[in-house]
């Protein structure tokens, strides 16, 4: 606690021997990190140059890493500090703020993948409907709510967490996520309901809408033609290997940070580290190797560089 301005500082304190490896904290992830926005940008940046990239499809990917960035960015920038400081301290209404920053570019990205999902379930399973359904407006509602309805929920947690008494000073973790809930006195019970809503709100139904949309497709695809099937493949493939690779790492969060599971500090400094990067990393890669019209640009473009 800082007397002069009243101000209350967390230790950060999920680090193992920092003193020891912080120069090479700081390398690895300071190049993972000029990785993530190199590869999200650069697909990003085909998407909006090329025209016969401007589909529903697309412009979804490209919310989908622009989001990355946003969430590494939230996020590196802050641990790059930390490992170059004597002390890694955050005030709490920061650590509140880039926890509701996280939260709220993590649950935006379940909802993209939810709108990427429909997209695919009208283009297979409602081809004919699917220009008049899928609209240059309807694709905008669904970005806007994807970023937005996160947004206004998780403000409130935000504001409920503002007022709670702190007891402990010290996070379990390298960043703000929920393990400031063990730094609380007492458990809320205002808190407990108000998560378990957002949960089945931002979480629970989205999952049930994926499911729904991608067993509808398998379904019809198994009905189809060899060319449905190839078609199916080839775009939900992708999605569903990011959702899975995404939905590990968000029980791997509310397991063992929100339950307070009893993980050896190495385990879960290891875990964390790859939360943040993986999933960064693991998009572009999917998107730009799997999506053949991306990939066809990627190749183009890398010739051209190669070229000169």
């Amino acid at each position: 606690m800082d007397d002069r301005f009243n101000i209350t500082y967390i230790t950060i304190d999920g680090y193992v021997e920092m003193h020891r490896y912080r120069y090479l904290y700081f390398v690895i992830m300071f190049i993972a990190y000029i990785l993530i926005i190199c590869c999200n940008s650069t697909i990003v940046c085909l998407i909006v140059i090329h025209k016969n990239l401007h589909e529903p499809m697309y412009i979804f990917i490209a919310a989908l890493l622009l989001n990355s960035v946003l969430y590494s960015t939230n996020i590196y920038p802050k641990l790059l500090i930390d490992f170059l400081s004597e002390k890694q301290i955050i005030s709490y209404p920061l650590c509140l703020f880039q926890s509701y920053v996280y939260y709220t570019l993590a649950t935006s990205e379940f909802l993209l993948l939810t709108a990427m999902s429909y997209d695919r379930y009208v283009s297979i399973c409602k081809p004919l409907q699917y220009p008049t359904i899928m609209r240059k407006t309807t694709v905008n509602v669904f970005l806007l709510l994807a970023w937005l309805v996160p947004a206004c929920e998780l403000s409130v947690a935000v504001a409920l967490y503002a007022n709670i008494k702190l007891c402990s000073f010290s996070l379990k973790g390298i960043f703000c996520n929920t393990s400031i809930y063990s730094l609380q006195c007492g458990r809320s019970v205002a808190l407990t309901v108000y998560g378990v809503f957002m949960l089945v709100n931002i979480a629970l139904l989205p999952l049930l809408f994926i499911l729904f949309t991608y067993t509808r497709i398998l379904l019809i695809s198994y009905r189809s033609c060899k060319t449905v099937r190839n078609k199916a493949a080839q775009t939900c493939l992708p999605h569903l290997l990011v959702l899975i690779n995404f939905s590990s790492f968000v029980t791997y969060d509310v397991v063992v940070v929100r339950l307070e599971s009893d993980f050896p500090k190495t385990v879960r400094l290891v875990m964390t580290l790859q939360m943040i990067t993986y999933q960064p990393l693991f998009n572009p890669v999917i998107y730009g190797l799997k999506m053949k019209e991306i990939s066809k640009h990627l190749k183009k473009l890398l010739f051209q560089v190669k070229s000169h």
